[in-house]
């Protein structure tokens, strides 16, 4: 009985989110609060992993920003992500793509998949 209700209260949280995995280039739009004014700002970078399932799934996007990594992990049903693009569908052959954290330039690049 109980399981049901949290069942229920979990599937009214969960947001339309489009299919994407480790390996593509998305473009996260998030709302930033600061002080009284609220905007938003975009994260576009690599997706390098996955993880949870339901309310506690969450990703984490990889970019580089003036020559340093930035990674940035973000639930995936929060109401603070305004949308999420999928720029580019990556040729990978991982579900978690932590080695591109020691790659550099070139060597950190993901192919884009050929249909």
């Amino acid at each position: 009985m109980s399981m049901n209700l949290i069942d229920e209260i979990n599937a009214a949280q969960l947001r339309e989110v489009p299919q994407f995995k480790a390996g593509d280039t998305v473009k996260v739009h998030f709302r930033v609060i600061e002080g009284s004014r609220e905007r938003i700002q975009v994260f576009e970078g690599a997706c390098i992993s996955i993880s949870g399932s339901g309310v506690n799934e969450s990703f984490t996007v990889r970019k580089q920003s003036f020559g340093v990594g930035v990674e940035r992990t973000f639930p995936m049903h929060t109401p603070k992500i305004d949308k999420i693009e999928v720029k580019m569908v990556g040729d990978v052959r991982r579900a978690k793509l932590y080695y591109l954290r020691d790659k550099l330039g070139k060597k950190a690049r993901i192919r884009e998949k050929q249909n």
